[in-house]
């Protein structure tokens, strides 16, 4: 039987699922609601432990020379995971100094260009490009740009930009499961488990890239026909803009193109030189910042929403993990599982997706990681394979509602805003069959991969 405080720690938990599945409130709001409760409630007021409430907050570790440059060693996360936040709220800097110079927008129409500025290799490569940048960048970032140039080209050369926009969603979340740095998930995922850019990119990066050529085949094969333009072909390159015209200012996108360049070189040999993912962000954000001085308030703007919906996330998910709920949770999956991991891996990978597709990844990706740890000692099992299945499920599921990834919520949001509404009967239309269909490639790779 389970003893109040679990029932409560569950209770907190799906109700911030449920507000965030409404979607009236801003999603921070909910998250710090939540977390305040299970410290003044669960914490203090049930379990009268203000250790528990230390323990979950997690501050004294970013004082420590580790938390910053831990060599080889692997940073135990529990509670709030501070190197997911840090490295988020830089990186969002950095992006946002890169998008003041207009380099988001001058890779979609150099890449418009090559193309002819046709619908369909319009499509495919905006796909592309997509999926490319969510390996190194948020894929919300990616979505707020992308689906902003395809609607400026498609009211420019006369088609739905609505086709391209949810292809463009799928394939950032399927870029985004490639690497660590993409997906806030993997991020999550990585930085709990001290995995490296190189781990994920050497196993759930082949998977990924199959699905993605996978999904490119199939929108191509929907929409070739009805994705069509209304502009002459001879008129098309006369209204596309010049990628030129997105540059607002040629030193700092020489700079910014250089720090970009500079922070994904970090990223991807972290595990060599021993520097955190925390250490990474500041990097990145302090080089932005000393690059544009006269404006420094246009770039010193992180998203402190989202950062915050961190904080709150990951002290309700440790209510479920400091009560036991998490491990209970485990021992279930384990037991059903009967310490088989092809029986687990499949079982966390549709799951996840599933679960993901109805709810924001994120909260369930941080809800799971301390699952499947506590998973891979009860039954047994190797924690890489259950954290590679967790990964894919989140990053993929989340393709096939407007809901269940960030980005899926900024695309359709864009899309709103432009005039171009998006039903959900629209976006499961297109998204669902394909997300299916790529769960299924992970599920037969994983298996001849890992079992």
């Amino acid at each position: 039987m389970m003893s109040l405080d679990q029932i409560l720690a569950i209770s907190i938990f799906v109700i911030l699922l449920i507000v965030l599945i409404i979607g009236k409130v801003p999603r921070y709001i909910p998250a710090l609601i939540g977390a305040a409760v299970v410290i003044l409630v669960i914490f203090l007021g049930i379990q009268k432990s203000p250790d528990a409430v230390w323990k979950v907050l997690n501050l004294e570790q970013v004082g420590q020379w580790r938390f910053w440059v831990p060599g080889k060693e692997h940073i135990e996360s529990y509670g709030i995971n501070w190197q997911t936040i840090i490295f988020i709220g830089g990186m969002m800097i950095m992006i946002a100094g890169m998008e003041k110079v207009g380099f988001f927008r001058w890779i979609c129409l150099l890449a418009a260009r090559l193309v002819g500025c046709r619908a369909i290799p319009l499509l495919l490569s905006f796909m592309f490009i997509s999926a490319f940048l969510s390996m190194f960048i948020d894929s919300i970032t990616v979505m707020l740009f992308l689906a902003r140039v395809t609607i400026e080209l498609g009211r420019l050369l006369k088609f739905d930009p609505v086709p391209v926009i949810v292809a463009e969603i799928f394939a950032a979340n399927t870029g985004g499961s490639a690497t660590m740095s993409g997906d806030p998930p993997n991020i999550i995922i990585g930085t709990a488990f001290g995995y490296t850019f190189m781990n994920f990119a050497a196993n759930t990066g082949l998977i990924a890239w199959v699905c993605i050529i996978v999904s490119m085949v199939y929108f191509y094969i929907i929409f070739r026909k009805s994705l069509k333009q209304g502009t002459n072909p001879g008129e098309m390159m006369k209204v596309c803009p010049l990628p030129a015209s997105a540059i607002t200012n040629s030193r700092l996108f020489m700079i910014d193109t250089g720090i970009f360049v500079f922070t994904v070189m970090l990223i991807i040999t972290h595990a060599e030189t021993g520097l955190s993912v925390a250490t990474i962000g500041v990097i990145a954000a302090v080089l932005t910042v000393l690059a544009d001085m006269k404006d420094i308030t246009h770039v010193l703007k992180p998203d402190w929403q989202t950062l915050l919906f961190f904080v709150g996330l990951f002290i309700c998910v440790g209510g479920l993990e400091e009560t036991g709920v998490l491990q209970t949770i485990a021992k279930f999956i384990g037991d059903a599982s009967s310490g088989r991991i092809t029986v687990a891996m499949p079982v966390i990978l549709w799951i996840s997706a599933f679960a993901s597709a109805i709810i924001d990844n994120i909260p369930f990706a941080a809800a799971m990681v301390p699952v499947i740890k506590d998973l891979s000692v009860v039954g047994a099992m190797s924690l890489p394979a259950l954290a590679w299945a967790l990964a894919l499920g989140t990053d993929l599921g989340g393709n096939a509602t407007p809901i269940g990834a960030s980005a899926n919520v900024v695309g359709t949001a864009v899309a709103q805003k432009e005039g171009y509404p998006i039903s959900w009967g629209r976006y499961i239309k297109y998204a669902l069959p394909p997300m299916i269909l790529v769960v299924i490639i992970c599920h037969l790779m994983l298996l001849w991969r890992y079992a």
